[in-house]
């Protein structure tokens, strides 16, 4: 009988580590625990990327930051900033992205950016990781693969890029924001407040605790519900 406890009590042991490590390998390459991100924004809404409304920890080695229009604003991706530029005609200038290698900001205009690597995207297909130092741009390519290039050449990648991607983006954030309305209903208390972006939606979410006990990916499905409601 004894033998039979230690036996099931191993068996929990191994289980319990199959999990871990089962969650370690789900954990995404972009991730950074929120301690080591670094947010230039201000207010409520600032852990969330302005344009998408994605965590930006959780993809902060492809975020970027501009100041626009006087006010540092941040983006998941190069894709993001793309959009803020191209669609939403920002003014934005002195543009930073952070270093893989050090996880600091430094200037993109100066960043080795390695384009289409095995590493996944962010709000992309084709990925794009930016270094300060050339030789962890070569050496990451090396060991990923990808094409080292300048940021006005990643940039123009993204931009070619960009009807592809966001016709992805779309498709899937429609079916997140349905799943969002059946979240809402079941564990949300109702609101008629209306958003300008998805940032704002989860912001609110968080500090009026509209909804009950939201996992990440539960918590960007009712915002985006809120926000194209």
């Amino acid at each position: 009988m004894k033998a039979i406890k230690i036996l099931l009590a191993g068996l929990v042991i191994a289980s319990s580590l199959v999990v871990l490590n089962a969650d370690k390998l789900m954990q995404l390459f972009q991730s950074v625990a929120p301690s080591k991100a670094t947010l230039v924004q201000k207010g409520q809404e600032k852990q969330f990327c302005q344009v998408c409304g994605m965590n930006l920890p959780m993809f902060y080695k492809t975020n970027h930051a501009a100041n626009v229009n006087g006010k540092e604003k941040q983006y998941c991706s190069l894709h993001c900033l793309v959009e803020d530029a191209e669609l939403n005609h920002a003014n934005i200038k002195d543009i930073k992205v952070v270093d893989v290698t050090s996880l600091k900001f430094i200037d993109a205009t100066k960043a080795y950016y390695v384009v289409g690597s095995k590493k996944k995207g962010t709000m992309s297909m084709v990925s794009k990781y930016a270094f300060k130092n050339l030789n962890d741009a070569a050496k990451f390519a090396q060991q990923n693969g990808g094409t080292v290039m300048d940021f006005n050449a990643a940039y123009n990648v993204a931009k070619k890029d960009f009807a592809n991607d966001a016709r992805m983006i779309a498709k899937k954030q429609k079916m997140m924001a349905q799943k969002g309305a059946i979240i809402y209903k079941k564990m949300c208390k109702k609101t008629d407040e209306i958003f300008p972006s998805v940032a704002a939606a989860k912001a609110f979410i968080i500090k009026s605790k509209l909804c009950n006990k939201l996992n990440g990916k539960q918590l960007q499905a009712v915002g985006l519900y809120l926000d194209r409601r």
